[in-house]
């Protein structure tokens, strides 16, 4: 298995003009073999910070995403976007285990 979390910081204003494509990304995303889990989300603390989350099931589903469609589009987009920093980094999760709540 394997974990990515990552972080954009955004100028003002593009985390919302980036909703939609976000969106559909996460739809599409979703969709794909080896996709456990994938969530965009608006940091509480910052509204113009996007925290990212994604579980695969392996390296292979995780490359196959990265040439995916949507992937494409969506990385156009964040591209068009005035990004002030970006951080994103993926774990091998073998050793996973629950801290709360069911498995």
């Amino acid at each position: 298995m394997i974990i990515v979390q990552g972080w954009v910081r955004l100028d003002e204003g593009e985390l919302d003009r980036l909703h939609d494509v976000a969106i559909t990304m996460m739809e599409e995303t979703r969709k794909e073999e080896g996709c456990i889990a994938y969530t965009f989300s608006r940091a509480m603390e910052d509204p113009n910070l996007m925290r990212i989350a994604e579980v695969w099931e392996d390296q292979a589903s995780l490359d196959a995403h990265g040439k995916s469609p949507h992937m494409a589009t969506f990385n156009q987009s964040l591209g068009s976007a005035k990004i002030l920093g970006i951080s994103i980094k993926a774990y091998p999760a073998e050793a996973g285990k629950t801290l709360m709540g069911a498995d």
